[in-house]
Order: structure tokens, then sequence, then C-alpha cells
């Protein structure tokens, strides 16, 4: 993947293909080639341009360990989109990276000519809060628990009972997290980032058109949490999609993907 000096930090991104330009932006702990079995492909097919990028904090961008922001996130989409040359541009942000598209909306509205947020939030709850702090204790008490540990959690928290009934779906999906960087081994300065202030206010300056995309089995992101960013943004449309956790977009790429190009290409 290209490396690019963007905000004074080395940022690894890969363009892909030609035609209209849609930036994925990733969730905590995840580097963006977790776009490519099931997003990537599908927007090419549908005749999209697909840049996606590893955020700061996940190599080989500069972890960054000093510490950052979700505006130096926010700061890093808008510098490579001006890189590169291709806004305003469509932006798809999952789950933290939804966070990050959120804050370049109102940051940058110059660069954004559209937007889908999947699995987003524009607050946290007592319950998230806590499940933050627990998560940033864990790092820093220096325990490193075994992979198969960290897919039988990263399972249990991110699909739906439909998936979980399936004995073979979950053997597939505790062999995937078990060998892949989609659990959560993200860097400690992503992890601080998972508590948010109160930004739905904020989202009334949002002018961009954008769908919202939660999950009905989402236990992270619940998706009442979406639907309130759809109800605060003045050109959103919110969809539900059903038998899906917190990892829809892998779960059930058809239904996403549809959702995506369906967007993205009116």
């Amino acid at each position: 993947m290209p490396i690019s000096e963007i905000n004074g930090i080395r940022l690894s991104h890969e363009v892909h293909g030609t035609g209209t330009p849609v930036l994925l932006v990733a969730g905590t702990g995840a580097p963006g080639r977790v776009w490519r079995t099931h997003q990537v492909p599908a927007l090419l097919r549908a005749g999209f341009q697909v840049i996606t990028m590893d955020n700061r904090g996940i190599a080989p961008s500069d972890e960054c360990a000093g510490g950052f922001t979700l505006d130096d996130m926010a700061a890093d989409c808008a510098g490579l989109i001006e890189h590169l040359g291709v806004g305003p541009c469509a932006v798809v942000g999952f789950s933290l990276g939804a966070i990050v598209t959120q804050e370049l909306l109102i940051a940058r509205p110059d660069l954004v000519r559209e937007a889908v947020l999947i699995a987003t939030r524009g607050r946290t709850d007592p319950l998230g809060a806590a499940a933050s702090r627990a998560e940033l204790e864990l790092f820093d008490s220096g325990v490193k628990l075994p992979p198969s540990y960290e897919a039988v959690t990263g399972v249990m928290r991110g699909f739906s009972r439909a998936t979980l009934n399936d004995p073979l779906a979950v053997r597939d999906w505790l062999d995937v997290f078990e060998l892949s960087p989609v659990s959560l081994t993200a860097s400690r300065a992503q992890l601080t980032l998972d508590v948010i202030p109160d930004r739905l206010p904020d989202l009334g300056r949002v002018r961009a058109d954008c769908l919202v995309i939660g999950f009905s089995d989402d236990l992270v992101a619940p998706p009442h949490f979406a639907r309130e960013v759809a109800d605060h943004i003045p050109s959103a449309t919110f969809l539900e999609i059903a038998d899906c956790g917190h990892y829809g977009h892998l779960e059930n790429p058809e239904a996403v993907n549809a959702a995506l190009i369906g967007f993205l290409g009116t």
C-alpha cells in the first residue's frame, strides 16, 4: 500500500479502480484491508473508485503512541482526500470510522459529497463508557489474551443470534477472528476515542445527504443510537438491517452493499 505524509504522519492508503471516488474509513483496531473481501469488490463492480486507509494507530500508518483525537483522525481523512485530489467525494465509515466521518462532515463539509454512517452513535451511554474503561484497563494491565479467547469474545459481541445459532457459521467466524486483525487489537490511542461527548446537537449543521445504517442485534452500537444520528442530520435516511450484529457489513454484506450502492448511485 502507498504511504504518504499527511498532517505530519505517515498514512497508509490504497486506491482501487477508477470512477466516482468513495473513501472507506474502518473502525477501532481494523486495518483498511477489512473492506477488501466484500465492500471493495461490490463498489468496483458498480463503477466506483474505492479508497481505503489504515487509520493512524494502525500499522503501517504511524502508531502515534503519544495519543490523538477524533479531530486528528478527521483531519487525516481530509488530508488524504486533498492529497489524492478527489474531493468532494463520498465517505463511508463504520463504527469509530463513522464517528470520524461525522466529525469530517462538521469540520470540512466542502470535502464530502455524501456519507454513509454504519453502526454509529452521536453520544456515549453509561454502558458504552464502562465498556471503554474496561478495555483500557485490560490494555494497561499488560495481560495478553490468547487469540482463541479474543476470537470467542469478538464473535459473541459482534454477530447476531441468527449467526450464533448456526454451528457452521460460528466455526468459520471463530477461525477468521483467530487468524485476522478484525478483533480489537487497536492501539491504546484508538481505544481512548470510544467515549465521545454528545455531538447530536452539532450534527444539525451537517448539510450533506447521509445514509445511516444500524443493525438490529448490535450490542456494541445498538441501532437506536444510529437512529438518533439520522434524526439529527437534516438530510439523512435511516436503515435498520435485521439479523445482524455489530459486524453487519461482514455478516450480511449483500444487504449492506445493496444499501451502499443504492444510496451512492442516486
